[in-house]
């Protein structure tokens, strides 16, 4: 339960601080300074572990890729979207991520979903709805 805690705080954190970030800077250059501190944390554990194979043309390609399709390209959408709603809202709405994930599994993966997890689905699914239409 104190990681459950501790990951809902640092989540509200990310969005608060998103928030402020994109409310403050109109262009990438937060985005991209956060993107090159992480990859500074990153890059150490990755260059230790791999070693010289991580500077191959192929190895910095996918790299570059999924950097993009991973982290740059959804950020700059997240920070595009606190500009425009509330961080209570944007909050909300994120929590149906895990939800559109079930729902890519099952219509790529084909994985099942128990008649409860349908439910929780649902859940989600209207809370943000009813969060989205209230002032």
């Amino acid at each position: 339960m104190l990681l459950a805690a501790g990951a809902g705080a640092l989540w509200a954190a990310y969005i608060l601080l998103s928030h402020r970030l994109g409310s403050r800077t109109s262009d990438g250059t937060g985005l991209a300074l956060a993107m090159v501190i992480a990859a500074a944390v990153a890059v150490p554990f990755g260059a230790v572990d791999a070693g010289a194979a991580l500077l191959t043309p192929t190895v910095l390609v996918a790299g570059l890729a999924v950097a993009l399709m991973s982290s740059v390209i959804p950020y700059s959408l997240e920070l595009e979207a606190l500009r425009k709603i509330p961080p209570r809202v944007f909050g909300v709405l994120m929590s149906m991520e895990p939800a559109v994930a079930a729902l890519a599994g099952l219509a790529l993966l084909g994985e099942a979903l128990a008649p409860v997890q349908w439910v929780a689905i649902c859940l989600v699914v209207a809370a943000s709805v009813g969060v989205t239409r209230v002032r």
